[in-house]
């Protein structure tokens, strides 16, 4: 069958024209006579999957991630490491325990300081020296330990750690920069930050024990300080996503803006709410015979919250933060009763394991609007100062539910320190309550 002519040489053939031998050349290219053809359509632009997928398309948000991550998981290691490297050398643990704890409280001490510079001269400018300070004062707390010197020199090492920049609120200030005017975005940034928060706590003690008990006592607070200060490196190096410096702020200090005292010792009720429950949490499975396994159960526990975390930040929010905070506190103190009935009523640590997974997926919700409400009060240009604060109070909180869950365990029973994480949240409600409606009710004095 013949071939079908082309549009083009049908219409020559009907002129009568003569069909000439085509051959391409420039002056062809010129003068031939092409009809236009219709523009092939666009591709279409890639939609994220999912809001974290649209977080990670900002250019830097993907490389001050990982150096975050990277600075954020020996914040689980040091403590741990320390107490075997300083427990095995010399034999005590009551001498490991007040070490640690001084460390804890001269981090609570200096942090908000830190945060300060942070705020005033920029994160790169600041985190890097302060982290390879803090750096020193590790390698000091091995030498010491290592060489036998005498103890009070590892309360004045591990005291020097505590210039530790605050790696997680300087992602989350990241975040607030550059996701100005995008609240859903935001949320699901802070979702993000907590879940990881809760990942490093999760994993840094289990991969500080492994170092420690595979090579030698100090192998876990060598590494950790190591991946420290690459994170930090990693993290300062990206300037273009990083907030600007705000060396003349006149805002007032966060703690004294609306809202953020009764805010701040709600978190400090929260860290009581941890603290408490890890303690607790060791003891029951040490008293049944399980003491390998306490740390699994914690693990759980994070694991809950962690996911539930994840979960929150790819929902929208339904309300603003000011009503969710005390709902998501709420919830957090109902579901803290279910280790306590678990422990009472069974004495099961299999029971108690899936009671601290359930009672762990409020933990995030609570953290991430907690965090968004900060951010909300916090004057301009003082952001990482006033998360700073908030995880202070996170850290004093922990220290005091220590205390007070180990005081519940020696003179009354493992299962009643259930009962201190139920109090503390408690407490956590009321003092949300009255964060909210005394912000409120200055909204309206003002209206």
């Amino acid at each position: 069958m013949p071939q079908q002519p082309s549009r083009h040489t049908s219409e020559q053939t009907s002129e009568h024209a003569p069909l000439p031998l085509l051959t391409v050349t420039a002056d062809t290219l010129v003068s031939a006579d092409f009809r236009p053809r219709p523009e092939a359509s666009p591709r279409p632009t890639t939609v994220p999957r999912t809001p974290y997928h649209r977080l990670f398309t900002i250019p830097g948000a993907r490389a001050f991630t990982l150096g975050n991550l990277l600075a954020r998981l020996p914040m689980g290691m040091f403590s741990v490491s320390s107490v075997i490297m300083i427990a095995g050398s010399r034999g005590s643990y009551a001498l490991a325990g007040a070490v640690t704890a001084t460390g804890l409280a001269a981090t609570a001490t200096v942090a908000p300081w830190t945060a300060r510079l942070v705020d005033r001269h920029g994160q790169a400018r600041v985190a890097v020296p302060a982290t390879a300070f803090a750096l020193l004062g590790s390698i000091a707390l091995v030498l010491c330990v290592r060489f036998g010197a005498p103890d009070w020199t590892l309360f004045a090492a591990y005291a020097a750690t505590a210039t530790t920049p605050n790696t997680g609120g300087m992602s989350r200030a990241r975040w607030a920069h550059l996701l100005q005017g995008d609240p859903a975005a935001l949320h699901t940034a802070n979702s993000f930050e907590q879940a990881a928060d809760e990942l490093c706590f999760m994993l840094g003690p289990v991969f500080a024990a492994f170092l420690c008990g595979t090579f030698f006592p100090e192998a876990g607070t060598l590494i950790g300080g190591a991946l420290m200060m690459t994170g930090v490196l990693v993290f300062a190096a990206q300037r273009s996503t990083q907030p600007p410096p705000q060396p003349r702020t006149k805002s007032k200090s966060p703690v004294l803006a609306t809202g953020m005292p009764a805010l701040l010792l709600a978190f400090l009720a929260i860290g009581a709410v941890f603290g408490a429950m890890e303690v607790v949490t060791i003891a029951f499975a040490v008293g049944r015979g399980h003491k390998s396994a306490a740390g699994v159960v914690l693990a759980l526990q994070a694991a809950g919250s962690c996911a539930a975390g994840l979960l929150y930040g790819a929902v929208k929010p339904a309300g603003p933060a000011e009503r969710g905070f005390p709902l998501c506190v709420a919830a957090m103190t109902v579901l803290l009763a279910l280790p306590l009935l678990a422990a009472s009523l069974t004495g099961s640590l299999l029971v108690l394991a899936g009671a601290l997974l359930v009672a762990g997926m409020a933990t995030a919700p609570t953290m991430v609007t907690g965090m968004s409400l900060v951010q909300q009060r916090t004057p301009e240009g003082r952001l990482n100062e006033g998360m700073t604060l908030a995880v202070t109070g996170l850290l004093g909180g922990i220290a005091c539910g220590s205390a007070s869950g180990g005081w519940v365990v020696e003179h009354v029973s493992a299962v009643a320190g259930y009962g201190v994480p139920v109090a503390a949240a408690g407490v956590a409600l009321a003092l949300a309550t009255a964060s909210g409606v005394r912000a409120a009710a200055r909204r309206a004095v003002r209206r």
